[in-house]
């Protein structure tokens, strides 16, 4: 690849991963008007980029990579046990960018700066040089080569997202450490997706089907997700929460069932799969010092409660740069306390079984405005609207539940 680093060299800013967090990162970088001639190392295993991901997120009016949006939907729709509600999403739109597009965009810019280098390896080793002096920077470590930063800006994970194999393997070792932090709920938002074409036309391209909850549930929670890219062709994702990934063979098993039984005697070819494992918890998932630190799934931009994250690193990446810019010192937190505790509510009810899944959806939604909900959902509700959705739960299960998170008896 162009602009290869050399053996030893120093940068301003050092970006260890190349997926959503640590280009997003690159993008702001060089869109700032202050940073964008400051030297840049990426590094990552391959910048062979897949469309290894779909990422799908509410927004009002036009994002920043509103040029990649590949579809958007105004109306979503709900189903769970006879209940079948369909909300229109206004103000917000429902808006889906493809992990190919948003890649390779960000890419071919980067490839034309002459300040911005990049580095294809495995990383062995991220640390500061000098524990006295953050001052020193640190240091990134390669197989034949090291490089050393003024900042270090890591989203590499313990784990492999998109390989259920490496996501189970590491869950597995949390649940043999005895640290404390096995006290909190740890859970996988699991999936398999398959975009599938018809030969005839079967979707209401305008109405995403957000969770339909009459599939398998697994003994946990377990919906249907179908968005709709025109009439003949949607992704349908069988997703599911629960603390531990199935074999792939399962998910097959619940996607074939379920499009025999949604669209009966239609043919159709499957165009691409996608599948992957999403940590759902406020377990940090790192420890690191400054000039070192941890943006994305590993910097808890995930949010807890739901697993949408596009979003929410937006807006730590966004906020990393103006920090930067301001001379400030670097702060990377992205959910406010009043949300990370809702989250942790949620999260407890749902990994102690205190209620099912289907259940605490079918309420929030069937008794909320749809832009409640959704302002919930971003992180951008006001304090009386989270009240409203809170008291969708029975009080029975909401209030001992918040107590014992509240009381940190989890």
């Amino acid at each position: 690849m162009s602009n290869s680093t050399t053996n030893l060299a120093s940068y301003d800013y050092i970006i260890a991963g190349a997926g959503g967090a640590g280009l997003s990162l690159l993008h702001y970088l060089m869109g700032s008007s202050i940073l964008s001639t400051k030297s840049i190392l990426v590094i990552d295993k391959s910048f062979q980029k897949t469309n290894d991901r779909t990422w799908c997120f509410w927004d009002i009016g036009f994002s920043a990579f509103e040029n990649l949006v590949h579809h958007h939907w105004d109306t979503i729709s709900i189903h769970a046990d006879g209940f079948n509600k369909e909300l229109p999403t206004a103000p917000f739109l429902y808006k889906m960018i493809q992990g190919i597009d948003f890649y390779n965009s960000i890419l071919s810019k980067a490839k034309s700066k002459s300040n911005i280098h990049f580095q294809e390896a495995i990383i062995q080793d991220i640390a500061v040089i000098d524990a006295s002096n953050v001052n020193k920077g640190a240091r990134v470590e390669w197989e034949g080569g090291t490089a050393t930063g003024n900042y270090i800006f890591s989203s590499l994970l313990p784990f492999q997202m998109n390989q259920l194999a490496t996501a189970s393997a590491y869950s597995q070792s949390l649940q043999n450490n005895n640290s404390s932090s096995l006290k909190m709920p740890f859970l996988w938002q699991h999936f398999k997706g398959r975009v599938v074409q018809f030969d005839t036309e079967v979707f209401n391209k305008r109405i995403a089907k957000l969770m339909d909850f009459n599939v398998p549930q697994q003994g946990a929670t377990a919906f249907m997700y179908q968005l709709p890219l025109n009439e003949k062709e949607a992704l349908v994702e069988y997703t599911i929460f629960s603390e531990n990934v199935l074999d792939i063979s399962e998910y097959d098993k619940v996607l074939d069932a379920y499009l025999t039984n949604e669209f009966p005697k239609q043919q159709y070819s499957i165009a691409h799969e996608e599948i992957g494992a999403i940590p759902m918890t406020q377990i940090s998932l790192a420890s690191t010092q400054a000039p070192i630190y941890t943006i994305g799934a590993l910097g808890a931009a995930i949010k807890a409660s739901t697993g949408y994250a596009f979003q929410f690193i937006q807006d730590q990446c966004k906020n990393i740069v103006t920090q930067l810019e301001n001379g400030q010192s670097i702060q990377t937190q992205v959910h406010n306390t009043r949300h990370q505790f809702y989250d942790a509510v949620l999260l407890h009810i749902l990994f102690h079984h205190k209620m099912e899944g289907a259940a605490i959806f079918k309420r929030i939604f069937a008794k909320n405005k749809a832009v409640t909900v959704f302002k919930f959902l971003s992180n951008t509700s006001s304090i009386l609207e989270d009240i409203q959705i809170m008291r969708s739960l029975p009080t029975r299960i909401f209030l001992p539940a918040a107590l014992r998170v509240f009381f940190g008896s989890r």
